[in-house]
């Protein structure tokens, strides 16, 4: 089969289908293709700006037919692309679909970083796929070692119920790649906390994938949304037991079997808060402090690798993160080619209080902006960069309490001379104002604090606090009054 497109996305996530949507919207007299490798594509729903910069939103899975019934002029091609001829304009995909196009944008995401290659007792999260084998695993696990400390790792930890968890992190405090140790001590008595209180039910419809056989296995899904973790059961075998251990400052050295175990004579510690007092264990994991534990099986959580190695015989620009680089149009270095999400790295001087984190959150804007550059660059016209970009903004929710984070939320590059200013209630909220030249720089809000319009405000508004930070954190004070 051979197709025509003035556009061309590669990719069916939440960057791939937010770039084919602004097309459409943009320009619906142009033809769109969009080249998947899953059945189902990720779409973003319930979208709330909860200030100007800051959104809300739901990630849903629905099958490819949904994108092409609601846009007409986007056609959804399910297949892996197999060569990019970027010289000639097409795309050849594994199916012998051939693709011709004006210009293309690759949102073909990132993959897990997986602790150890090929071992059936390690499990990398980082799809919708992934976390269904999670789940078919957990029902009959007594107890699993997650690696990692990130946002999936933490929903997970806070999610299982009824298996013990060990918890092996490489830094000092939990969460460590969104918050900082005091955040975190926060958040800690919710680790082992029995969770109460009922979920709201999301609703929606739930799309499954049957077994793909048109995606290679090499090829993950989009990544997970916001809401991930959400409604999806995930109890282990034993009753009621919601307890993890916590290792700090700690990497995976090695793994063994059981009888690699004894044989070495190796000694497997067991928590004295678990109830699972055994040494037989189908797997075991060593930790760089020594410690060795048991469980059923392993989650690797440790991050994303930009799914760049595919198209390596297309000569991109690629950045020390393994990212193809893009300039501020969202263009790679070959002519007419895009690139959106966790495959690329920005590789222009960001504003002062922009960060690239990979998140579902940039990812849709950076799905979006690219859109608006294609249609520009299609008519030979300029495009400045999108305003998402002045300002880093991510909402989501840990522990089941909401959180904000806005600019250099942990003080990243700043430098010496920054002031942080706390405000912190046991179990209700946690601020951290990050100050620096008498200017907010950063912020972390965690709870329902009602700050974050102010705080956006203040720091795009680069206000001058010197007089006023004492009571910028004062909650008997409003401080927008301040500035009226």
């Amino acid at each position: 089969m051979n197709l025509k497109a003035d556009f061309a996305i590669i990719g069916g996530g939440i960057g791939g289908v937010t770039c084919a949507e602004t097309l459409s919207h943009l320009n619906p007299d142009t033809n769109i293709v969009l080249i998947t490798a899953s059945s189902l594509i990720k779409t973003v729903t319930n979208l709330v700006q909860v200030s100007e910069r800051i959104e809300s939103f739901d990630v849903e899975e629905k099958p490819k037919s949904y994108l092409e019934s609601t846009l007409p002029n986007v056609q959804v091609v399910h297949a892996a692309v197999a060569i990019l001829d970027s010289e000639n304009h097409i795309l050849k995909t594994s199916d012998g679909t051939s693709v011709g196009y004006k210009k293309v944008c690759i949102c073909t995401g990132g993959r897990p970083k997986v602790i150890v290659e090929d071992n059936p007792f390690v499990l990398g999260i980082r799809d919708t796929e992934s976390v269904q084998e999670f789940q078919k695993r957990l029902k009959n696990a007594r107890r699993i070692i997650v690696i990692g400390n990130g946002g999936i790792a933490t929903e997970l930890v806070y999610e299982v119920e009824g298996c013990e968890v060990i918890w092996a992190i490489k830094d000092k405090s939990i969460s460590s790649a969104f918050v900082d140790a005091g955040a975190a001590q926060f958040f800690l008595p919710c680790v082992n906390k029995e969770k109460t209180e009922s979920r709201k039910p999301l609703k929606r419809h739930k799309y499954t994938e049957e077994d793909d056989v048109t995606r290679p296995k090499n090829v993950t899904g989009g990544a997970l949304g916001p809401d991930w973790s959400v409604n999806r059961d995930m109890v282990g075998n034993q009753q009621g037991s919601h307890k993890v251990h916590i290792e700090y400052s700690v990497e995976m050295a090695n793994i063994f079997k059981l009888d690699e175990i004894k044989t070495n004579g190796k000694k497997i510690e067991n928590p004295s808060t678990f109830d699972q007092i055994t040494d037989d264990w189908p797997v075991c994991v060593e930790l760089t402090n020594g410690k060795i534990y048991g469980a059923d099986f392993i989650v690797s959580a440790t991050g994303v690798v930009p799914n760049s190695h595919q198209f390596s015989a297309n000569n991109f620009e690629i950045a020390e993160d393994g990212g193809i680089k893009v300039n501020d149009k969202m263009e790679t270095n070959v002519k007419d080619v895009f690139a959106a999400g966790d495959i690329c790295t920005a590789s222009w001087i960001p504003a002062p209080h922009w960060i690239q984190m990979r998140l579902w959150s940039q990812a849709r804007q950076m799905g979006c902006y690219a859109a608006k550059s294609m249609v520009a660059s299609l008519s030979n016209e300029d495009v400045t960069l999108d305003f998402c970009f002045e300002l880093f903004t991510h909402m989501t929710k840990f522990f089941n309490y909401k959180v904000i984070l806005l600019g250099k939320f942990n003080g990243q590059g700043l430098g010496e001379g920054q002031e942080i200013l706390l405000r912190f209630t046991e179990g209700v909220e946690y601020v951290k104002a990050i100050i620096q030249d008498g200017h907010l720089q950063g912020a972390v809000l965690i709870g329902e604090t009602d700050l974050e319009e102010t705080f956006e405000n203040l720091i795009l508004n680069k206000i001058d606090l010197t007089l006023f930070k004492e009571h910028l954190l004062d909650p008997n004070i409003d401080i927008e009054d301040f500035f009226d």
